[in-house]
């Protein structure tokens, strides 16, 4: 049964990544917003979704490990393992909005949470009022600064969807990442904890991965469908509300405490690090097949990525 809660709970994320990649674009296009910021936003924030809901439901449940490791382990995944993947199969160019907003935002939310983890080693509910609240300035920082971006992304000519369409992808994306990540967890969950893994090491891999899936699904087909900039502002973006939004309101249902402390003594800097390590990598220039060189991520970047989770990943589970 758990073999086949998993194949479901796949199926369902690829379908509702599928779902909500076409509404997305069509979002982007009936109201002239650029596709890195419906990426930052409206993506973002469905794909983190399956993370907003186990981590409520752990930490209500008395499983606070299960809330913090999830959100750790999916910020590690997303870049480690999701990130990698994408750019192996098809480098992206990153423009200088990565670098000036989108990259800086999530290496705040990222130290900002260490330092409130470290400071009493749990997230209290005004600390989650904080990360919320600059959740919501930045958000609206995006919408205000879009005409600039407008300038440096561009918007793709076409014919937006049916408002009714569009409307219904929306929800039937964001209810079918709901559920698939629902099946997929029980499913991976079940099968860890006979084996007897502890919360902590079955949040920051099985979990971790299993919420991580939206944000590949929705990344691959935004590959796919040749939508690079919704792919790499999704991928940062849901890094972002992961932490903001997802531990944010986590936080302030219920308190936050750590109780395995290898998640502060490893794996909070293993997050940290994969963040950081992002930035002098888009700075490695690469010529392009039309002999130009520009700021890009490429397979060599996905090969480093996938070998520093690896790293992360097997000592935990060895």
């Amino acid at each position: 049964m758990a073999l086949i809660a998993v194949a479901v709970g796949i199926f369902l994320l690829i379908k509702g990544g599928d779902w909500l990649m076409q509404a997305a674009v069509s979002l982007s296009l009936r109201f002239s917003i650029p596709k890195i910021v419906i990426g930052m936003t409206v993506v973002s924030f469905a794909t983190s979704a399956p993370e907003l809901i186990v981590s409520i439901q752990s930490a209500l449940g008395g499983h606070p490990d299960l809330a913090l490791g999830n959100v750790v382990g999916s910020n590690i995944a997303n870049l480690g393992l999701v990130l990698a993947i994408t750019i192996m199969i098809s480098p992206i160019d990153v423009t200088k909005r990565f670098y000036t907003t989108d990259w800086p935002m999530m290496m705040s939310a990222s130290i900002l949470f260490y330092f409130f983890v470290i400071s009493g080693n749990k997230i209290v509910a005004y600390e989650g009022a904080i990360l919320f609240g600059l959740l919501i300035l930045f958000l609206i920082y995006l919408i205000k600064l879009q005409d600039k971006v407008v300038l440096e992304d561009g918007l793709e000519e076409g014919a937006p969807m049916s408002a009714f369409k569009m409307t219904t992808l929306l929800l039937l994306g964001g209810f079918s990442l709901w559920l698939g990540s629902e099946t997929l967890i029980k499913g991976a969950v079940s099968m860890a904890q006979s084996l007897g893994v502890s919360e902590r090491i079955i949040s920051v891999s099985i979990v971790s991965v299993g919420t991580s899936i939206p944000e590949l699904s929705a990344s691959l087909i935004a590959i796919i469908n040749k939508e690079k900039a919704i792919s790499i502002g999704n991928l940062v973006g849901s890094n972002v509300f992961n932490i903001m939004a997802v531990m944010g309101i986590t936080s302030m249902i219920s308190p936050v405490a750590v109780q395995d402390f290898g998640l502060l003594s490893n794996d909070v800097y293993w997050m940290l690090a994969i963040s950081f390590i992002i930035l002098p990598m888009v700075f490695l220039k690469r010529r392009t097949s039309e002999g130009k060189k520009r700021l890009r991520l490429g397979t060599i970047d996905g090969v480093v990525l996938i070998i520093l989770y690896s790293l992360f990943l097997i000592p935990l589970l060895w």
